[in-house]
């Protein structure tokens, strides 16, 4: 309990320092431009956290069935309130960059612009849910005698993409998309991403494998139903989103090539 009331203390606390912080230091930028940057840099932060404890809990297992570690249970009581503040922290992003877009509806706090954020990002929030209200109690109180942190920390690990895809959407934010930092955060962005949550579940196949003795290819047929159905129902979102975001890489090939050599034309959009 003790590292879930750290948690309820540091995430509200980083993103409200954070806005106090940006808004004094860049004086020109408006609400939505804080907002959007201070949710980035919560999401960022809570990212780099879980990668750094998955890496060495994923390193430290010998036996990846049944080691444990002590880190496992303690960051996910610590990350439980990120995930439900994150939400939160969402939601204001997206009101404040209506907002200055001078959406009528957005001129005050209702359950219509609630309903608006929910539409918006429903992905985001049924992701945020699972990991709370499933992944959590799993992890915390139905591994009675069974080990498998090695997983978990692969799972933990599976957040390094999460600071790229952050910075991509802060300088889009900023209207930098057509910076050279911006192309460069975009391979970034796929390669993490594209590594650390659709190869890793081969990759924890294969470790599988390799502690039993057992062809790859037969490894799900080694494993529980339940097993194989719920890693499907992870990776499936993941290559959703990766699809998603090879689209958007392309479109932004496109428009660089076809205005090279022309002004760079912005519509003033910056949650494209």
């Amino acid at each position: 309990m003790y590292m879930l009331a750290c948690g309820v203390v540091f995430f509200p606390g980083l993103f409200f320092i954070s806005r106090k912080v940006l808004e004094s230091a860049f004086k020109n930028w408006n609400d939505a431009d804080v907002f959007v940057v201070s949710e980035r840099l919560l999401s960022s932060t809570h990212a780099t956290l879980a990668t750094i404890v998955g890496f060495i809990i994923a390193t430290a297992s010998n036996d990846v069935m049944s080691d444990r570690h002590r880190l496992t249970n303690e960051f996910v009581w610590f990350g439980a309130p990120y995930m439900a503040f994150d939400i939160y922290a969402m939601y204001l992003s997206n009101y404040h960059s209506q907002k200055v877009k001078g959406h009528e509806e957005y001129r005050k706090h209702s359950l219509l612009t609630i309903k608006q954020f929910l539409l918006r990002h429903p992905l985001m929030v049924v992701h945020h849910m699972v990991l709370l209200m499933v992944f959590m109690p799993i992890t915390l109180f139905l591994r009675t005698g069974l080990g498998g942190d090695f997983f978990i920390g692969c799972f933990f690990m599976a957040e390094f993409s999460t600071p790229f895809v952050s910075l991509g959407k802060v300088l889009i934010q900023l209207g930098l998309e057509d910076s050279w930092l911006h192309r460069v955060n975009g391979v970034m962005v796929l390669l993490s991403f594209f590594t650390c949550r659709i190869l890793l579940f081969p990759y924890m196949y294969w470790v599988y494998g390799q502690q039993y003795t057992i062809p790859f290819h037969k490894v799900p047929f080694h494993l529980q139903l339940q097993c194989n159905l719920a890693n499907l129902s992870i990776l499936a979102p993941q290559i959703y989103w990766f699809v998603l975001l090879c689209r958007k890489a392309y479109r932004l090939y496109l428009r660089q090539t076809g205005s090279m050599g022309q002004p760079a034309h912005k519509d003033g959009s910056k949650t494209d």
